[in-house]
């Protein structure tokens, strides 16, 4: 099995669910405490051996970029006032054995027709995706839920998909995993029979949602390419994945984390006191903040 080695997060949403925040400021580069969400993201993917990340982006987009190049201005001047600390907190955004590539999606065609504009950097390898707006929180834990999924992908030669168990009356929200009537750990895979758009309460086969994280083989940039356009008159990854299960195993991950939803505003507040009480340079101020509000 070959190495999974790159990985494709798409950043090319428009952020409507978070403006006006997001009208001037690309969604990604919202701070959750001292880092934008897509930082986040990225350093989520690195701790899982990702060498290479692919943005797929759009006009408009460019600060994102801009964060992880070299502002060597600021550094000239963070050096001149012996600010080492913060010197190398924007020097070392990410190491220098990672690779940060953009490509554009040209319009707006769902989520799996971003996921296709990396198809040639991808270039016939697995590959993880990664929607941004969500965060994984592994706070404390040795292994993030993205290196678990890597190594099961390893291991078993298998697609995997990471989901949550969520409240019966949330399901219609969500993408729900059939998984035969099998709920597997926390931190293990299991097969999955099949996939439900939002179903309806009543007749989900399971609460184990989608939660928008993915290890993928390669095949699935050809199945992407021959896709056409479902839900919304978009080309969804999910159709992709519908068309794997009939000849390959792809199994559901339940993550041992937290996920919070930055595409959101209430989700964003959540990420913010979550990761605002865990920093080390918040945490004690904060807590005692939150105590004596009302």
């Amino acid at each position: 099995m070959t190495t999974v080695r790159k990985a494709v997060i798409p950043v090319a949403g428009l952020g409507t669910r978070v403006l006006p925040a997001s009208k001037a400021i690309p969604k990604e580069m919202l701070p959750v405490v001292d880092k934008p969400v897509i930082q986040h993201v990225v350093e989520e993917a690195v701790k899982a051996g990702i060498k290479e990340i692919i943005l797929v982006t759009r006009s408009g987009k460019s600060s994102i970029e801009d964060h992880f190049a070299s502002n060597y201005e600021l550094e000239h001047q963070l050096e001149l006032k012996h600010k080492t600390a913060i010197l190398d907190s924007v020097r070392n955004i990410v190491p220098k054995d990672v690779t940060i590539i953009s490509v554009r999606q040209p319009e707006a065609k769902g989520l799996g027709h971003a996921v296709y504009c990396a198809a040639q950097i991808v270039n016939n390898e697995p590959f993880v995706v990664i929607l941004p707006d969500v965060l994984v929180n592994n706070y404390q834990q040795e292994e993030n839920d993205l290196q678990k999924m890597v190594s099961a992908f390893e291991q078993h030669n298998a697609a995997q998909i990471m989901v949550e168990s969520v409240p019966q009356s949330q399901v219609h929200l969500y993408g729900i995993t059939d998984c035969n009537g099998v709920k597997p750990a926390a931190g293990e895979s299991a097969p999955i029979k099949g996939m439900v758009e939002k179903p309806k309460t009543n007749e989900a086969p399971s609460d184990l949602a989608v939660v928008g994280r993915y290890v993928l083989p390669a095949r699935v940039m050809a199945l992407l390419a021959n896709t056409k356009p479902g839900a919304g008159d978009e080309i969804q990854l999910t159709d992709a994945l519908d068309e794997l299960l009939k000849d390959e195993t792809v199994e559901a991950y339940r993550m041992t984390g937290k996920t919070y939803d930055c595409g959101n505003k209430l989700g964003f507040l959540q990420a913010n006191v979550a990761y605002g009480l865990q920093h080390p340079d918040t945490a004690e101020g904060f807590k005692q903040f939150l105590a004596q509000q009302d």
